[in-house]
């Protein structure tokens, strides 16, 4: 199993001061020979008649030399994630989270918010210090 990342339990501990419950962590993702673990699987009870919502999240730090190559390397990780669960019909939407100081410091960049936009990346914004979610892009 792969490593955690530096902000794993403060993105957990954020989505259960949110309401989820964490059912999966890690999240794996089986298809045909192939084993894959995205960091977590939650879900959220909603209306009766709807039943709940559940997620899948990859947490990301940004903390690698270069925070460009930390970018490409999680839209890549993103897309494939992404493909599997459509491919197996997981009921879940992937979200990739990410501390609020990387995304204030880096994703502010008008680079950066270009190539999120054009790859309609959703993402989970987290006070790492407080454990709390700061903010839901969809």
């Amino acid at each position: 199993m792969p490593q955690l990342d530096i902000i794993h339990n403060a993105v957990k501990n954020a989505l259960i001061k949110d309401g989820w419950t964490i059912t999966d962590d890690p999240y794996i993702i089986q298809y045909q020979s192939t084993k894959l673990y995205a960091d977590l699987g939650a879900e959220r009870p909603i209306a009766a008649e709807r039943g709940s919502d559940k997620i899948v999240v990859e947490v990301k730090s940004f903390v690698g030399a270069s925070k460009f190559q930390n970018l490409k390397e999680a839209l890549g990780q993103y897309d494939i994630y992404l493909y599997l669960l459509e491919e197996i019909k997981a009921d879940r939407k992937l979200y990739v989270a990410i501390g609020n100081l990387i995304y204030k410091n880096f994703f502010q960049q008008d680079v950066i918010q270009l190539i999120i936009k054009k790859h309609q990346l959703p993402m989970i914004i987290v006070d790492t210090e407080k454990e709390e979610i700061v903010q839901w892009i969809n």
